[in-house]
């Protein structure tokens, strides 16, 4: 009998103290992190959510606010395999999974094909500026991103553990670009949006940028440890209130649902699909365990609904006639779900 509840309660002892080693490690991130991106610590917070959930993230701001710098840093305090595909218009599918090439074996005189790998098999992949290739091009990640494979020439190849496309886009410059397609920005966990810093925060980077020290990075995590507490993440639980409150607000943001208040009915065309329920859960339960809980509450679930629901929400002429955006449509709903708790 003793044997039997020690092993009921082992798992439970274990999980607690991986969730301190979740805190600690999240803590020391931050703090390599912070040596040379200055500010951003919400976006910080959102990468790390996603990481911690097993998610893509896609960062969009205007040039010149470290996007680059921080998926760089972060790739190199996670100790894993980073890659950084610059994409532009003439980019090839190809270009990103790889591509076959005829060899010959000069003792034999045999010709064969040998499959050379592209920057795709990594574990961090940096898709710059992500909306500057052509569709047919960006549909080369849709395969990575979602089954985390790779098919080339009818052969599947998995993707070594763990993977993540963080992909960054301008959203100011128009020409020359190729917006992301419904299918393929649903792929993405959260959008995080990069504001420009403060005056203190701007004041702190000229005075870091223009000296002549470079701060080294310290690894954190490698990626058998990252591995294990994604799972940890998997396995905090989440009660079914919370689960059905974060499957209300997704259902919440397609008008033609009965639960679709008036704002929604009036402004959007589509709503979330069923992704984002997934996702507000399991935002949350990372959101939990960076913070040392053991278990996820409505504040988190609504702390990652902006970053979950706004790409995924798509507007009408009507609410572009009254100025009213996909982020502002959310956060109303966001607010008024306060009510359901």
């Amino acid at each position: 009998m003793e044997a039997t509840v020690a092993r009921q309660v082992q798992p439970e002892e274990r999980d607690l103290v991986l969730l301190e080693r979740l805190a600690e490690a999240r803590s020391r991130l931050e703090a390599e992190i912070a040596k040379r991106v200055i500010g951003q610590q919400p976006v910080v917070d959102g990468l790390l959510t996603a990481l911690l959930a097993n998610g893509h993230a896609l960062l969009v701001g205007v040039p010149g606010l470290a996007k680059t710098l921080l998926i760089s840093t972060l790739a190199e305090a996670l100790e894993l395999k980073f890659s950084r595909i610059q994409f532009t218009p003439d980019l090839m599918p190809s270009d990103i999974t790889g591509t076959e090439v005829l060899e010959e074996d000069r003792a034999t005189g045999k010709r064969h094909f040998r499959f050379v790998r592209g920057p795709v098999f990594a574990n961090v992949v940096l898709a710059d500026e992500i909306n500057r290739t052509p569709p047919k091009t960006q549909a080369a990640l849709l395969q990575a991103m979602q089954e985390r494979a790779v098919t080339v020439a009818g052969e599947t190849i998995p993707l070594e553990p763990p993977f993540f496309v963080l992909a960054t886009q301008n959203p100011i410059e128009q020409e020359g670009t190729y917006p992301l397609p419904e299918a393929q920005l649903d792929r993405f966990m959260l959008e995080l949006r990069i504001g420009y810093p403060t005056r203190e925060e701007e004041e702190r980077v000229a005075l870091q940028t223009t000296g002549a020290e470079q701060p080294e990075i310290e690894p954190v995590l490698g990626a058998a440890e990252l591995i294990e507490l994604q799972g940890l993440v998997r396995r905090v639980p989440a009660p079914p209130s919370l689960v059905a409150y974060a499957v209300r607000l997704a259902r919440a943001t397609r008008p033609e649902d009965e639960a679709a208040p008036e704002l929604v009915r009036r402004y959007v065309s589509w709503g979330a699909g069923p992704r984002a329920s997934q996702y507000l859960v399991l935002g949350a339960k990372a959101r939990a365990a960076m913070a040392g809980r053991a278990m996820p509450t409505y504040e988190d679930v609504r702390a990652v609904a902006p970053l979950v629901l706004r790409h995924r929400v798509v507007t009408n002429f009507q609410a572009e006639a009254d100025g009213r955006s996909a982020a502002d449509v959310v956060e109303e709903l966001i607010e008024s779900s306060r009510a359901w708790t």
